[in-house]
């Protein structure tokens, strides 16, 4: 059944999803790394004076990284709470699911390479 649109409600919304991402920084010890290395990025695209478009693939990747590891969590305490002893199709489940985050950490670590590596080598003086 669907309600009428309230503004309330929207917030209250958004209060639940910072809830859920907080929630993953908070009990996850990879989302600990992720914000390191978001951090990390995010000075370094500073430091190189990153334009436009490095800034928009940056985002993106961190985006993506982010999404995976907060989508990981849910999928985590879902499994946890439908079948709390081990059985072999939820770890499965599981392992899926780290290996997206481990697909998403990959590629932004790639993008982040080419996207801050040329710049970074030119501010040190290091030439290819």
């Amino acid at each position: 059944m669907s309600h009428p649109f309230s503004i309330l409600e929207r917030i209250r919304s958004f209060r639940f999803a910072i809830h859920g991402i907080a929630l993953t920084v908070q009990s996850q010890h990879n989302a600990w790394i992720h914000l390191a290395v978001s951090v990390a990025v995010v000075a370094l695209g500073g430091f190189v004076g990153l334009q436009r478009d490095g800034w928009l693939w940056l985002i993106t990747a961190m985006t993506l990284v982010w999404s995976m590891e907060v989508l990981n969590t849910a999928i985590e305490r879902l499994a946890d709470a439908a079948v709390p002893e081990i059985h072999p199709l939820i770890a499965q489940a599981k392992d899926a699911a780290a290996g997206a985050v481990l697909v998403a950490v990959l590629g932004s670590g790639l993008i982040g390479l080419l996207v801050l590596g040329p710049p970074l080598m030119q501010k040190l003086g290091i030439g290819l």
